[in-house]
């Protein structure tokens, strides 16, 4: 076997005198995370639970919204395709990290060739031939290492927004299902003030065939009647799109809920206290800061493996090959020829190639940076509105269920007083309308405080665990 001989490696430090290397400053963020929130909505400051605020819908106790939402974390088409994303991240990272290690290549061939002779006459030569074929970058100064790291960051920020899909989705579904018992229950109040109107109708047409009313008091009744009847459509149409948006979220054709839904159920009432914990823990929790965060780290990398492009890089070629004329000596030794090949090469010239993309890797790194800075503010502000939103809806809430309770008894005493002739149409028409008013608002409050509570949770980044 032929001996192998390895080619002298011209030195290393003459290589680095003709690289002119320049390092990008690393960007810093410069969001200052308040030690307290601005409101407190009256929870406790208390670390957050995070085991409970995975699966916090729990909490409302209404067990087919528990089941319309472990649906659609199992089903949602976005849920599946964040999912995806994962599977193709990791994917790339193996491609990024196989560059680390050497390709290995082989090729074997066979031929056979016939040639006439006038003296030989007819005569065959076969002829066989095999190689390896080497191939290795030689990672010196780390650039495909940063490329791997960039990679591996990439996967990390996958796998958050699939936890960022999972709460969306979550809070997406709590709210759609808030919406439906909100129309349910306003549909319920209208069907008992058009069953009120009717009976003062009735009563109207009764006095007026026993001379003691008049044409005009009857066809008010009823014109009044009639204005809440109209609403009647618009809230089943409501309630129809709604259950409809529920079905399209848990990744199920239209009419799939309909008979879990079927049963109409109160609006959902969130638990009293909550324990919000501090800003640092919300940025901790939520996926989507940890995911931009991700994407600064791969940002970062790339720079990091731009401005290595500038150092020498260090190649190994190496061949192995056999040739024979007989297919007996193909695996001879004596067939055998070998040779390795090691290359440095630094750039010298590229007409600023190098420099400008260590430029553009320096500016999507900053903008990562100022994406993670919006996301760890915009994180900070929904929280905030949030709780401002559980507050102040709680505080209407508990005006309006006095108000709907002194409506109630205003209207039951004006038709008590039509009915014994002590008081006018006007003054019952006047206390109906109040109620439905005060009882519509009181329902919408209730949708709407329950919904508050939907949103501080997602913004506390709830609807994901680890362990899930």
């Amino acid at each position: 076997m032929k001996p192998m001989h390895l080619l002298s490696l011209p030195a290393l430090a003459t290589a680095l005198l003709l690289t002119s290397c320049t390092w990008t400053k690393r960007p810093q963020s410069e969001v200052a995370v308040p030690n307290s929130w601005q409101q407190k909505s009256g929870s406790s400051a208390v670390s957050l639970d995070t085991a409970r605020l995975a699966q916090w819908w729990t909490r409302f106790n209404d067990p087919v919204l528990n089941r319309i939402i472990a649906d659609a974390l199992q089903s949602s088409p976005d849920v599946r395709t964040t999912l995806a994303r994962i599977d193709e991240a990791r994917a790339r990272k193996g491609v990024a990290r196989s560059a680390l290690f050497p390709t290995l290549s082989g090729d074997v061939s066979g031929q056979g060739a016939y040639t006439d002779n006038r003296q030989t006459g007819l005569t065959k030569t076969d002829s066989y031939s095999s190689a390896l074929s080497l191939s290795w970058e030689i990672d010196l100064f780390g650039k495909l290492r940063q490329s791997v790291r960039a990679s591996s960051a990439d996967l990390a920020q996958a796998e958050e927004n699939f936890y960022g899909a999972q709460v969306t989705l979550a809070a997406s579904v709590a709210e759609s299902y808030i919406d439906l018992r909100a129309a349910e229950a306003q549909l319920a109040v209208y069907e008992r003030n058009v069953a009120t109107r009717s009976d003062t109708v009735q009563i109207t047409r009764w006095k007026q065939q026993a001379g003691e009313g008049n044409g005009f008091e009857t066809q008010q009744a009823a014109s009044t009647l009639e204005q809440a009847r109209a609403t009647i459509p618009t809230l089943k149409l409501s309630i129809t799109q709604t259950k409809n948006r529920l079905a399209l979220l848990s990744g199920k054709t239209p009419g799939a809920l309909d008979s879990l839904l079927g049963k109409a159920r109160s609006v959902p009432r969130p638990p009293s206290t909550l324990a919000i914990g501090i800003p640092a823990d919300t940025l901790r929790q939520r996926p989507d800061v940890r995911a931009a965060e991700r994407g600064v780290e791969a940002a970062a990398a790339r720079t990091k493996s731009a401005e290595r492009e500038q150092l020498p890089s260090l190649k190994l070629n190496g061949d192995l090959g056999t040739t024979a004329s007989r297919a007996a000596a193909f695996l001879s030794p004596e067939t055998a020829a070998a040779s390795v090949l090691g290359s440095l090469s630094a750039p010298i010239f590229n007409a600023g190639r190098i420099k400008q993309t260590i430029l553009i890797q320096s500016a999507q790194e900053k903008q990562a940076l100022i994406s993670y800075e919006s996301t760890v503010l915009t994180a900070l502000s929904e929280v905030e509105n949030a709780l401002a939103a559980v507050r102040r809806t709680q505080e209407r809430l508990n005006t309006l269920d006095g108000a709907v309770t002194s409506a109630r008894e205003a209207a039951k005493l004006a038709s008590q007083s039509f009915e014994a002739g002590q008081a006018d149409l006007l003054q019952v028409l006047d206390t109906q309308r109040t109620l439905l008013s005060l009882e519509e608002q009181q329902t919408l409050t209730l949708g709407d405080n329950a919904t508050a509570h939907v949103q501080l949770y997602r913004s506390l980044g709830g609807g994901w665990s680890k362990n899930g």
